[in-house]
């Protein structure tokens, strides 16, 4: 089976990293919960866009190294590996970051991954050539048609629910908060471990 799967926030984490941020600029009251929409939804409502804009420039560049990967993410990579399951990431990236310090934000995730050890092929089954950067969301979406994906997961409902999503491709939303609304047009996850339980499933109805 062949599984492709979203990049950020969905196998990073940026919770901690744009709270720290934001507190570094006096942005947002301590107490504010510590997850990328707690933070930019009160940037929104004080209108601070262009903040938040900067600091996702700087959170996706030059201070990803400090994101997390989300738990069980890599380990559920390895079981991919161990089952013979082929394994890809299709991101929508762009080159450059729209304000903040410039950086090429393609290689600063690839360096992350690098880090992380997600490109210790004998236990992942991946080389930096199983990640692909989309600079459009349509360039995203023909890359999982283009690579035969089976099913695909991403962490925005609207981006499953794209009508030029590729067709035959089970849909999987992550979504650790639990905050979407349940569609029978997408599987629903809160947790890679629960993906693992997804996946068993699929392969026996295949």
């Amino acid at each position: 089976m062949r599984i492709g799967l979203d990049l950020d926030n969905t196998i990073i984490c940026y919770d901690r990293l744009f709270h720290q941020l934001a507190m570094e600029r006096g942005l947002i009251p301590r107490d504010l919960p510590a997850t990328k929409s707690a933070v930019r939804d009160h940037l929104r409502s004080i209108g601070r866009e262009n903040d938040w804009t900067a600091m996702q420039g700087e959170a996706y560049g030059t201070r990803i190294g400090e994101a997390e990967i989300f738990a069980g993410a890599i380990e559920f990579i390895q079981q991919c590996r161990a089952d013979d399951h082929h394994v890809v990431i299709i991101s929508h990236k762009t080159k450059r970051p729209f304000a903040g310090p410039d950086a090429d934000l393609h290689e600063c995730a690839l360096r992350l991954l690098r880090e992380r050890e997600f490109f210790d092929f004998e236990h992942t089954g991946l080389t930096e050539a199983h990640v692909s950067f989309e600079l459009t969301k349509e360039e995203k979406l023909s890359r999982i048609g283009t690579l035969a994906c089976d099913l695909f997961v991403d962490d925005l409902p609207e981006f499953l629910l794209e009508p030029a999503f590729p067709v035959g491709v089970r849909r999987i939303l992550f979504d650790p908060t639990g905050a979407a609304e349940p569609d029978e047009r997408y599987l629903h996850m809160r947790s890679w471990r629960e993906l693992s339980n997804i996946l068993e499933k699929e392969v026996v109805r295949a």
